[in-house]
This record gives structure tokens, sequence and C-alpha cells, in this order.
């Protein structure tokens, strides 16, 4: 049996959703009155976020997604809309940051952060875009990053990736325009997350001397990813007629004593 339709019912799926800006997304719009859908490898990490969810109140389900991988995108798209219905909303937010010299960074594990950070987004835009557009109706977030817009030095393979993610987003809204279907891209700055918490301490040293070298590490102030989360909430929470088409959240310097 189909699931009746709602005018206000809006399923979201939200990939990349077990930590950070993905699980606060997912928490931000269950809070919001979204049913949402949650995406990641880490599928006992999801769980939890969706009995947080359900235990005030929300609708929430969980299931495992490698978004490196057709047949997972394509198993994952079928059962969150047997689970909720139709998607109205896709977050795609997976991603991941290696650091390297990009000269000394194997090709290999070059394309795997591209496969990763580019080709994954395309994967989700393939599984859901196509129904937004027969209904007339949707929103496709991109989560990008300022490397899109302002490279840094030792993450090359992750500023390659987001500047080509934007690419993409910029032709789709083209594509897409007076389809209904509104794409966006939310550019953060630095965010604490659990990105680059697996380099070694040698290497974490490196990048952020690097970034300081060239004017990206003004001040060591990061954003929560509540910032992040906020914005992609008002990016989906726009009304009809507005299209809000880049949002760019940068950690605010902190105030300077006179």
């Amino acid at each position: 049996m189909p699931k009746p339709v709602h005018p206000d019912r809006r399923p979201a799926v939200v990939t990349g959703a077990s930590s950070g800006i993905g699980a606060t997304t997912a928490l931000t719009l269950a809070a919001a009155g979204f049913p949402v859908a949650l995406g990641a490898r880490r599928v006992e990490k999801l769980t939890e976020i969706v009995e947080q969810i359900r235990a005030g109140g929300g609708e929430a389900v969980a299931h495992h997604l490698d978004v490196t991988d057709d047949s997972s995108v394509q198993t994952f798209a079928k059962a969150v809309t047997a689970d909720l219905g139709d998607i109205e909303v896709l977050v795609s937010n997976a991603g991941h940051v290696a650091a390297g010299t990009i000269h000394q960074v194997p090709t290999e594990q070059f394309a795997d952060e591209i496969n990763l950070n580019l080709l994954g987004a395309h994967r989700l835009v393939r599984a859901f875009v196509p129904s937004m557009v027969e209904r007339r109706r949707g929103d496709v977030v991109f989560v990008s990053s300022d490397v899109a817009v302002r490279a840094r030095p030792f993450v090359s393979s992750y500023a390659a990736g987001k500047w080509g993610l934007e690419g993409m987003a910029h032709a789709m809204q083209m594509e897409l325009e007076g389809s209904g279907v509104r794409v966006s891209l939310v550019r953060p700055g630095p965010t604490s997350s659990e990105m680059g918490t697996d380099w070694p301490g040698e290497a974490a040293a490196e990048v952020i001397t690097g970034w300081a070298k060239f004017g990206h590490a003004r001040h060591a102030r990061f954003l929560k990813p509540a910032a992040v989360a906020d914005a992609i909430a008002t990016v989906i929470g726009a009304q009809r007629g507005v299209h809000l088409n880049v949002i760019e959240v940068t950690p605010e310097a902190p105030v300077e004593t006179t």
C-alpha cells in the first residue's frame, strides 16, 4: 500500500549522517517536522541518532549507505522510499578529506576522494532527482566547502572534489530551472567535526602551518555543526518562489579587545 501523501509531508534524506554536520542536520530537520532517512556506513551510529529522534517524537529511519558503490545507493534509495514515501529533500553531505602534498599523494588515494566527494553526490542525484522532477517538487542541498572557492594546500583532492561538486550543482541549477526542483549549495568554512581527526599529528601540524602561511587561518575559531545544519534547514524551508542558491557559512572571528 502506498503511503498517503500530505502536502506538508516532506521526507528528507541526509547522507554522511553518522556524525558531525550530517548527524546534526538530521536532528535539526526532524525537530522541524521532517521525516528523516539517515544514511552512512556506520549503522550503529545512525541507530543511536534515530532513537534520539524517535524519543523526541520525530520520525526517522536508518540504512547502510556507501555512496561510492552504485548498488548500495540504489538499495538505500529503494529502502528509504518504502519506509517514508517519495523523498522530497536530499542533503548530500557524505565526504572525507585526507592530508598530503599533491605530488606525493598516490593517484589511487586521490581518485578515492573524488569518488566519494563528487561521484558519490552524482550517484545520489541519479537515485533521487528523477522522481522529484516527475513530481515537479523537491530540494537538493549539496554540502560543499570553502575550499571550492579558496583552495587550501595539502588537501588538494578534497579541493578538487568540492570544485567539481560546485560545478555540477551550478549546471544542475540551470538544467532544472522551472522544474520545481531547487538545487542549492551550503558552503561551510572550518567546522568542528570528525574530519581530520584521523590524520597523524605531524601531518595536521603541517596542514595548519601551510594554511596560516597562505592566509587561510586568520583566527582559530571553528564553526559548530549546528551552524551549518541551521543553514541547510533555512535553504530547505524557504517558501516556494524563493531559491537560496548558495549560502556560505564561516566562523566569526573573536571580538578584539580595545
